[in-house]
């Protein structure tokens, strides 16, 4: 998968996964990590997935409603990228800590869906739930954040409510930041999710 990978300081434990949103690349989320681990290696990756010219994470039928067979296929590819990249770079597989947008957050949340420890937290911009009427792996000791628009178009208030209920359920800590500005990612949720990783690391 195309990406770019950028070693921490000496002594970093984590790594920051960035998952970009619809039509986005592996620039877009660098200046995020930044504002939550300045010291953390990064691993920023690219969709494998065109629509349109734009890249995705995984095929979706119509707006909100997602391509499942094309959902698990991907979600196995990024996890075996995961462990090619952590054996390439030499981070810990175990320390990663998923940052994702909208359709980044979407792959971030179907990691957790799909795959025992596939992640070590998750911070999730506006996700949507995965997949409904499956069991979830144990998710005990996985911290997740969360950040939702009240009135977002493209992800409705419900989605954020019954994805962290799923994640509760399966055993996931989870924490969720609630904004009035729709679908957009905004500065103050990210100084939110910044005070949360702080408190998580």
């Amino acid at each position: 998968m195309k990406h770019i990978y950028q070693k921490g300081a000496e002594g970093a434990s984590n790594t920051l996964l960035l998952l970009h949103g619809t039509g986005g690349t592996e620039n877009d989320l660098l200046p995020l990590a930044d504002m939550i681990d300045k010291d953390a290696n990064v691993l920023s990756v690219r969709g494998n997935v065109s629509e349109n010219g734009m890249p995705r994470f995984f095929k979706r039928l119509a707006e909100g409603v997602f391509d499942i067979e094309d959902l698990i296929f991907r979600t196995k590819e990024l996890n075996e990228f995961l462990d090619e990249a952590a054996e390439q770079y030499n981070f810990d597989r175990r320390n990663i800590i998923a940052v994702g947008y909208s359709n980044g957050a979407n792959i971030a949340a179907s990691l957790l869906f799909h795959y025992r420890d596939p992640l070590k937290g998750a911070i999730l911009h506006h996700p949507m739930v995965p997949r409904r009427g499956i069991e979830l792996p144990g998710l005990s000791g996985i911290n997740v954040f969360m950040a939702a628009g009240k009135n977002d178009p493209i992800c409705p208030a419900q989605e954020t409510i019954d994805l962290q209920q799923l994640l509760e359920d399966a055993g996931a800590s989870v924490s969720v930041h609630w904004e009035n500005f729709g679908h957009q990612l905004t500065r103050s949720e990210v100084e939110a999710a910044a005070s949360w990783y702080s408190n998580i690391k």
